[in-house]
């Protein structure tokens, strides 16, 4: 019998595919390939060559096309994502389609990944000096009158640049440049090193060239982005690639830019938000070995590295790192996996570092370095709680915090109020029958967003118009209840009419560019309030800002989530952070009905480290993560009966193995986008016993007759229950 090629084509099944080899051509491991599969053909992934059919060959089909002449993964990514999709549970096939960006997961040829540049013709500058072409093709014409430019920088100078390339190229007034506009050198020099900074900067020199996981925990404002940049400067200079995750899009900006203005070399970044095209060419740069510097969220992670010097994850606790659709990875813990193939140091940073980290570190597994001041001598802020029993409340905001804020924009300060829940109000209340607007697909408060005049269920994105009268009793007065951004934004509005009030989250900064305009002008040292949910939490410096005004923290006080606890820590420490990052010395309220609670006092007394390691103590007494080990099998169908059916199955399938099930029960929220929801935990004390029981079981799963009338997912090390 013939070899075959054993290929993971993108379905969410947990096994791979045998085809016969191509007519034409020949396939390596980490090959493209496209074969056909049930009525149509998928672009797939060979996996392995040269092995025996395990069904007879007359059952086999044919790979069609080998899509690439060399492999497009190599060794050590295809070995990595086997580890992977073996730990995380995941679909083979979903695993290593996660590592291409969406634009090499068809059957086109590869894009040209040689670095865009673009320059003005002749009939181009003439266009310009007549004043024929105006918005935002001018704007191009101007930014290309100065020399050659990359794409990479006219995606920072002009956001939405390529629509008006296209134009003008077809108009013959600009072209590609033959040769690429030459980098920039570095326009900032590195400033001094504090010992603390020196010293992390010296241990992870050192490890260079070998594995060795370090956490950075240095407070907030320590300067541990400097760290990085000293580091991928040595990199750079040995010719190795450094890579560097950060939680969120609205980091990557100005991430690029310092890195750029430091290091003079160009910084390719992977996002979601950049078009698919630019996101292959960077990814295509990073395989060849020409980018050296490679920026990007959890989905970079899967970056080509095959001249590998470091790996950095900054704000490493952040949950944005954990996939939680399809192949649920997280993206931290998938470093430390590269990077132990790969043979480099990785670094994880944070100011308030994941218990999972902390107990690493405690375990002797990862390596502590610690930057404990601010540079330049500068203060941390002074936090302070608001008693808000008894007191008269305007919008949710206490007296005393209001006074605060009136007086830092009297001094011509910045106050960032921080309240993690947008929108006007959570709930639509009718004073005389008790009625509330409830989301009819998942039976849960929907949010009043004012500005819009509309509710918005913030779990489905169910959108209905505000009644203008109760649907129940008829009564005309329909009550807003609670405060989200929008409501607090405008209260602000109204008590400090001459100071710019600016609001930010997910709907004021949709665009593309919107959250980098909305911070531009905070640099400046004029007064002014910001309004914000978790996206300002982290990694923005604003040296005007002194004032940090944390209201609604009860909610994670009071929350069943064991994982409550450590959340509301990093958010408050995270956001307190933002406070007096300059010269001008910084002051933190938080407001609270519960102002002797033990995490908050213990928070503001002792600091991150000591509510930390009290939270490790109270995991380690009742095995909960990190100290156990827990996977969660959910299911949701639109009868509550077929998810009942399946996760008993399930549970049943996993009878007699040595773990501990709790369920199956419905989930936390029953029912979403009307869909009945429920799932089954297990948990052992052994990472090994876990994934000894859960692999044959998982191959399962999809085998039972109940699994076809539900959708399920297993979720390795959940970060939330939910």
């Amino acid at each position: 019998m013939p070899a075959v090629l054993r290929v993971a084509l993108p379905v969410p099944l947990p096994t791979l595919f045998d085809y016969l080899p191509p007519a034409t051509g020949h396939a390596d491991v980490g090959s493209r390939v496209l074969v056909p599969f049930g009525k149509g053909k998928a672009v797939g992934v060979v996996v392995e060559t040269g092995v025996e059919a395990a069904v007879g060959q007359t059952r086999l089909k044919q790979v069609l096309r080998v899509l690439d002449e060399t492999p497009l993964l190599d060794a050590e990514l295809m070995a990595t994502l086997a580890r992977a999709a073996d730990y995380w549970l995941g679909a083979p096939g979903e695993a290593y389609a996660n590592a291409l960006p969406l634009a090499l997961r068809e059957d086109r040829p590869l894009p040209e990944w040689r670095e865009e540049a673009w320059m003005l013709t002749a009939a181009g500058r003439s266009a310009l000096d007549a004043g024929s072409r105006r918005g935002g093709s001018r704007a191009l014409l101007e930014a290309l009158a100065r020399g050659p430019q990359t794409a990479e920088l006219l995606h920072e100078m002009l956001p939405h640049w390529r629509d008006a390339a296209r134009r003008l190229d077809q108009a013959g007034l600009i072209e590609r440049a033959q040769t690429a506009a030459a980098v920039p050198n570095p326009v900032t020099s590195a400033p001094a090193l504090s010992a603390e900074q020196q010293q992390a900067v010296s241990d992870i020199g050192e490890a260079l060239g070998r594995f060795q996981p370090f956490l950075l925990d240095g407070v907030t404002g320590s300067g541990k982005t400097e760290v990085y940049l000293a580091l991928i400067e040595q990199v750079i200079a040995q010719g190795r690639q450094a890579l560097l995750l950060v939680p969120e899009i609205g980091l990557a900006p100005q991430t690029v830019r310092r890195l750029r203005e430091r290091l003079g070399v160009a910084v390719q970044v992977l996002h979601s938000n950049l078009a698919e095209g630019d996101r292959a060419r960077a990814w295509l740069r990073a395989r060849s070995g020409e980018a050296k510097v490679i920026l990007g969220t959890r989905s970079a992670v899967f970056t080509p590295l095959p001249n590998a010097g470091v790996i950095i994850v900054d704000e490493e606790h952040d949950g944005a790192y954990k996939q939680q659709e399809g192949f649920r990875y997280h993206a931290r813990d998938l470093a430390l996996l590269r990077a132990r193939a790969l043979n480099v140091p990785v670094v994880l940073g944070s100011a308030t570092p994941s218990l999972e980290s902390l107990a690493n570190v405690q375990a002797g597994r990862y390596r502590a370095l610690h930057l404990r001041a601010r540079p330049g001598a500068i203060r941390a802020p002074q936090v302070q709680i608001v008693d808000m029993r008894a007191q008269r409340l305007e919008h949710g905001l206490s007296p005393a915090l209001l006074a605060a804020v009136g007086d830092t924009v009297a001094r011509g300060e910045q106050v960032l109020v921080f309240r993690n829940r947008r929108g006007y109000a959570p709930v639509l209340l009718c004073y005389s029958c008790g009625w509330h607007a409830d989301c009819p697909r998942c039976e849960h408060p929907m949010t009043l967003h004012a500005g819009r005049r509309q509710l918005v269920c913030h779990h489905c994105d169910y959108t209905t118009r505000v009644p203008t009268e109760c649907p129940a009793c008829k009564a005309p007065d329909l009550k807003p209840q609670g405060q989200g951004t929008e409501r607090l934004e405008e209260a602000l509005l109204a008590r400090f009419p001459d100071v710019p009030v600016l609001r930010i989250d997910r709907e004021t900064t949709r665009r593309r560019d919107a959250f980098e305009q909305l911070l531009e002008g905070l640099h400046e040292d004029r007064p002014a309030i910001l309004v914000g949910t978790q996206m300002l939490a982290k990694g923005h410096d604003l040296p005007n800002l002194t004032l940090v005004a944390i209201v609604g923290v009860d909610e994670g006080l009071l929350s069943v989530d064991f994982r409550a606890s450590e959340r509301l820590s990093q958010l408050v420490v995270q956001v307190a952070g933002r406070a007096g990052r300059a010269s001008k010395p910084g002051r933190v309220l938080l407001q609270t009905h519960h102002p002797e609670h033990p995490l908050l006092r213990q928070l503001l007394a002792q600091g991150y480290a000591a509510a930390a390691a009290t939270l490790l103590d109270e995991r380690r007494s009742v095995q909960l993560p990190p100290y156990g080990h827990q996977v969660l099998l959910r299911a949701d169908a639109h009868q509550r009966e077929h998810v009942d059916a399946f996760l008993g199955d399930a549970a049943k399938a996993l009878a007699g193995a040595p773990l501990q099930l709790s369920g199956p029960m419905p989930a936390p929220m029953p029912l979403r986008a009307g869909r009945h929801r429920g799932q089954l935990l297990i948990e052992a004390d052994s990472r090994g016993k876990l994934h000894a029981a859960l692999r044959p079981w998982y191959r399962t799963l999809s085998t039972l007759p109940s699994a076809r009338r539900v959708r399920w997912s297993l979720d390795v090390d959940p970060i939330d229950l939910y």
